[in-house]
């Protein structure tokens, strides 16, 4: 039997991602991977996988897929809604957080995001063969994915036959990260810039710009002026690590940051922050707050309970016009009962 799915379309920059590739910085090659990587363990979730199974991330306009020769169960997170396509001609508005159950021959068009990344995952994970240890896809060097590039019309991913009964599927409401200003570490460099930029850096907004993608976030706002020169020799640097060169204007690195870098670096993201950035799209505003070491490693480990409880919400899914036998029997019907006399509304 073969599970996989045929992409139908490939929609815009749509990209096969898992936890990315760690150790292979002194080769040069980024982490990469998911660039939200806690809505990814979401999906695989739903699906019962394991939570760094590679799934499709979605940043714009969602791919088509159609179930090959047997049934498969896909999940789908993120600001998206898709449709499902029948093979017999039926159509279902499938809303996100949830999964799907394609038969041979449905197909799932996944729709346009409206805010942040989307995720798409298979049951079994999309099973492609790994690179340097990792499925991920890095575009730039044309490593992981399907031929190193986002998907197109054509391509197959094979899956593993999804768990249990094809017709239970499983539901959450969204997790939600958290609020407030984005949390950093003060930067090796911070030095280097005029207390009146660092001042402003913290107290004032700052607005993602078109111009990014997985490798930076460039921000607008407040001019970050530098004491002497935005240059140095170049060093390692992380995703997360905010960059400023000459003309003042913030960078962030993203999942695909290059290993070195030669700007001055004003902070450093906190780990548990960088999927919240994943998830603003460009006009967005953001502040950033200094935090400590202990409270960067306090926020992960609240992130890491926040996941745990979240999966202990998933529910099953009832097919459309099925009676919830169980809840109809937890409820108390004599309750229900009412004097109409007595409780009568004065005009009736």
């Amino acid at each position: 039997m073969t599970h996989g799915v045929l992409i139908v379309e490939g929609g815009v920059a749509n990209t096969i991602q898992d936890l990315g590739r760690v150790g292979y910085a002194a080769m040069g090659v980024p982490v990469g991977g998911a660039a939200d990587p806690v809505w990814m363990a979401c999906a695989n979730a739903l699906l019962g996988n394991e939570p760094d199974a590679a799934v499709i991330e979605v940043p714009l306009a969602g791919p088509t897929l159609r179930a090959a020769d047997e049934p498969l169960r896909v999940a789908i997170v993120g600001n998206v809604e898709a449709k499902l396509l029948g093979a017999e001609g039926r159509t279902q508005l499938i809303k996100a957080w949830r999964t799907v159950t394609l038969h041979a021959g449905d197909s799932l068009r996944v729709g346009a995001v409206r805010s942040g990344v989307a995720y798409v995952a298979l049951s079994g994970g999309c099973l492609i063969p790994p690179q340097l240890g990792s499925r991920a896809t890095y575009a730039r060097a044309g490593l992981g994915g399907i031929n190193g590039s986002a998907l197109k019309a054509g391509d197959t991913i094979a899956c593993a036959a999804p768990r249990g009964d094809l017709s239970t599927d499983w539901q959450a409401s969204a997790f939600a990260h958290e609020a407030g200003p984005i949390r950093v570490m003060p930067g090796p460099q911070e030095d280097a810039f005029e207390p009146a930029s660092v001042k402003a850096f913290y107290g004032e907004p700052f607005v993602i710009s078109r111009d990014s993608d997985r490798m930076g976030m460039r921000l607008t706002g407040p001019v970050l002026r530098h004491l002497h020169s935005a240059d140095l020799c170049s060093e390692g640097v992380v995703p997360g690590a905010i960059q400023v060169p000459a003309n003042g204007a913030p960078i962030i690195l993203m999942a695909e940051a290059q290993t070195v870098g030669g700007y001055t670096k004003i902070a450093t993201v906190i780990r548990a922050d960088l999927p919240r950035l994943a998830q603003l799209s460009p006009g967005a505003e953001i502040r950033f707050s200094s935090v400590t070491r202990a409270q960067a490693l306090a926020a992960r480990q609240q992130q890491k309970a926040a996941l745990e409880a979240w999966i202990s919400t998933i529910k099953a899914l009832r097919p459309e016009g099925e009676i919830d036998l169980a809840l109809l029997y937890e409820t108390n019907l004599l309750s229900g009962i009412i004097d109409a006399r007595r409780d009568a509304m004065p005009w009736e």
